[in-house]
């Protein structure tokens, strides 16, 4: 909302980002696309299509123990 008010409204980002009561850094953040997000999924594909009874924590440990990523689980 705040790049929007910037943007139709012509408020500066400071005047904008005090009125919504957001800081510059978050009104200034783009989120970077990560290539092991791409990786971690299309394993996740394969895992769930060749296994139809996984659940996710199966699919986890097989991917962390018997692959050997080291990939946090939140990931």
């Amino acid at each position: 909302m705040a790049k929007r008010a910037v943007q139709e409204r012509g408020l500066t980002i400071r005047a904008a980002c005090a009125g919504f009561g957001i800081s510059e850094s978050c009104y200034r953040y783009e989120a970077k696309l990560n290539t092991e997000n791409e990786e971690i999924a299309d394993w996740l594909l394969r895992d769930t299509g060749s296994h139809r009874n996984w659940g996710f924590v199966l699919c986890y440990f097989y991917l962390r123990n018997v692959k050997g990523f080291g990939w946090n689980h939140m990931r």
